[in-house]
């Protein structure tokens, strides 16, 4: 056994009990470890799924949702309520409110957090939706059915103003770009989206800058005016590292922990995972940076593997895969647009199901698939594979994608 793996077995500790920091400790077991783990986070609660905390619990459809792990039985200590503060690398401990936490093994697993509006800090009926705690203070508003402002068209944007609708919330959606999900998806593609909306009896604003939030309502750059009873903000987020500058660990500037390929930090004996990290991707040629939960389930086996290990031996280069429902549809989308140079429909987006695909050099990169569940898994398959494929079948929607490989 290696010097490192002996250092390694006396004890791993994880910062952040979301999805990638359970994960993590699950993956370590699973995979053999027999050291210490400890899972540090920094609420009260029994960790669990963020998911749903736009749907199901917000709608009251459930009171929580709580991962199904025991913990006890997997032998790790889950101390909850524990907020770190600092890591100080040359004493391999980590700074908290309840007092030092020395580690030999350090995984960072914080997550992201929300994006708030500028001066709404602080005036009543201005809502985020993060945790569980932001899901309790929401719920009983929507179920009151205020007319509801919701900040930013993107993907979170799309998922709250659905929640609203269907609590009973007369919505208005605000988007300070002049169309819907325009950091994430070419204007042509996100076009036939923008009557969703309205199709929910939503009012979508785009070009429309927040001036200020009032109490009761939003003031626009334009001068116009919206009566708020609630206003739910979702621009996006930032990866939770603020605590880590001055620590020694690499930030990037979007301030994503900057990992290598195999999802350790510039510190030895520390890796990072999850939305809070960054990775570079051989596959697409740039670094990643994926907010998304599939990430946070995929992404501490490698974690797991490499620390027992006790040197470097998975890559971590996954195709990114997401989802989001809103307005009735099931929207998937894997892989990495950027960088493609065709890009082709399957079917037609007035239609209830249609996909869209992108090519690069001849091969898939990436696909997004409303209410085609089937182009999404064959897609995904055909991406992994990077082999050629024929753009004639890619682009008839009656065809099988899988069919589309060349050879």
């Amino acid at each position: 056994m290696s010097e490192q793996t002996e250092q390694t077995q006396s004890g791993v500790v994880i910062v952040g009990a979301g999805m990638a920091g359970v994960q993590t400790a699950v993956a370590l077991r699973e995979q053999g470890f027999r050291g210490p783990v400890t899972l540090l986070g920094a609420e009260p609660h029994q960790p669990y799924d963020r998911p749903p905390l736009s749907k199901a619990v917000l709608l009251g459809k459930a009171e929580d949702s709580a991962f199904d792990v025991d913990f006890e039985g997997l032998d790790v200590e889950l101390r909850l309520g524990v907020e770190v503060t600092g890591l100080r690398a040359a004493d391999r401990e980590l700074d908290t409110e309840a007092g030092p936490v020395p580690y030999e093994v350090l995984v960072l697993a914080t997550g992201a957090q929300p994006l708030t509006l500028p001066g709404s800090e602080g005036v009543p009926g201005v809502h985020l939706l993060r945790t569980l705690d932001d899901a309790a203070r929401l719920r009983p508003v929507l179920a009151a059915a205020p007319e509801t402002v919701v900040v930013g068209a993107g993907w979170i944007g799309a998922e709250f103003a659905t929640a609203a609708r269907e609590a009973g919330c007369a919505v208005t959606v605000v988007e300070a770009a002049d169309r819907v999900l325009a950091g994430a998806l070419p204007a042509e593609v996100a076009a036939p989206m923008t009557r969703w909306y309205e199709e929910a009896g939503a009012v979508l604003l785009t070009g429309a800058k927040v001036a200020s939030v009032e109490p009761g309502r939003v003031l626009l750059a334009d001068g116009r005016e919206l009566a708020a009873g609630a206003v739910v903000v979702g621009i996006g987020a930032r990866p939770a590292t603020r605590w880590l500058e001055g620590s020694g660990i690499e930030l990037g500037p979007e301030g994503a922990v900057t990992a290598d390929a195999y999802l350790r930090t510039s510190l030895p004996g520390v890796y990072a995972v999850g939305d809070c990290a960054s990775f570079p991707s051989a596959r697409y040629g740039t670094r990643l940076l994926v907010h998304h939960w599939d990430n946070a389930l995929q992404g501490p086996r490698v974690v797991a593997a490499n620390i027992l290990m006790g040197a470097p031996a998975q890559v971590y280069d996954p195709v990114p895969y997401f989802w989001s429902e809103q307005f009735g549809r099931f929207v998937q989308y894997a892989g990495h647009h950027a960088g493609a140079d065709e890009l082709l429909w399957r079917g037609d987006p007035a239609e209830a199901a249609w996909s869209v695909c992108w090519l690069r050099a001849g091969a898939l990169v990436a696909v997004l698939a409303v209410g085609r569940p089937r182009d999404l898994a064959q897609g995904r398959k055909l991406i992994e594979t990077g082999a050629p494929v024929d753009p004639a079948k890619i682009a008839d929607s009656a065809a099988p994608l899988k069919s589309a490989l060349v050879g």
